[in-house]
């Protein structure tokens, strides 16, 4: 039971993780013991947070834009050349588009599907290998970060992002019963309102969107990376295909 949390001797890699939820989840991991590798499509901003990360472990930048095929492909031969397995992936690079429903665009529609919903999809395929050698003496692990949005609706116009996050809670189901074949666990979370890039009005009126949450607090580091820890960690092994809610209480509040 002392070691259940662990993740001493884990090899990570999280997409996003320069910032925000990536960063936070990161952290977690390497507050843990894990090595962890951090892909942003911003390069300066993927190596300035892995050298600040350094401070707690082993924090490697990779920057790579996973938002094409491609780039999910290069993203897998960039980490092969560096590991010979893989023990835990995060799939949190995401976007979001908000426009109203008689201008939204195209654009708008297909750079937050491809993003949020199929890269999770060819990054896992691209990096299959490496985590079914990381899964040899104990499961490796996939987290895939939805959102609320993608369980209940909120007010805004964002309708790719609300599809691409109910997409991929599915997408977990049902990647998870293939991958569980290779012992490899797939998991989600679905955050609520946390500060970043993402959510600009939690990150920029916390007090004001507090008001809104039943614990009357947004989100904080501690919250989400202990979510990604538990489904990371040896506690998580026997969590397949669900999708966990770290939001305190919002959409509970939505119903």
């Amino acid at each position: 039971m002392k070691d259940l949390f662990s993740l001493n001797g884990r090899v990570a890699l999280v997409t996003g993780g320069s910032r925000g939820i990536g960063r936070m989840i990161a952290e977690g991991f390497l507050s843990q013991g894990a090595k962890v590798y951090i892909s942003a499509r911003k390069a300066d901003a993927c190596d300035a947070t892995a050298k600040e990360l350094s401070a707690l472990g082993t924090c490697i930048s990779i920057p790579a834009d996973v938002s094409t095929v491609e780039g999910a492909r290069g993203l897998a031969q960039e980490m092969l050349a560096r590991e010979n397995a893989l023990d835990i992936l995060v799939n949190n690079a995401g976007a979001a588009w908000g426009e109203p429903f008689d201008t939204f665009p195209e654009k708008g529609w297909d750079k937050v599907v491809d993003l949020n919903m199929k890269s999770p999809f060819f990054l896992t395929q691209a990096l299959h290998g490496l985590l079914k050698a990381g899964a040899k003496s104990r499961p490796a692990k996939v987290i895939n970060i939805a959102s609320i949005d993608g369980i209940s609706v909120n007010m805004w116009e964002t309708y790719s992002y609300a599809a691409s996050k109910a997409g991929l809670i599915h997408l977990t189901r049902r990647m998870a019963m293939r991958l569980a074949e290779d012992n490899i666990v797939m998991s989600g979370i679905a955050p609520g309102p946390f500060a970043s890039d993402m959510n600009k009005a939690a990150r920029d009126h916390g007090d004001e969107v507090a008001k809104r949450v039943p614990v009357k607090r947004i989100g904080m580091t501690e919250d989400m990376a202990g979510a990604a820890i538990y489904l990371a960690s040896r506690a998580g092994d026997f969590v397949v295909g669900e999708t966990i809610v770290v939001d305190g209480g919002v959409n509970l509040a939505r119903v």
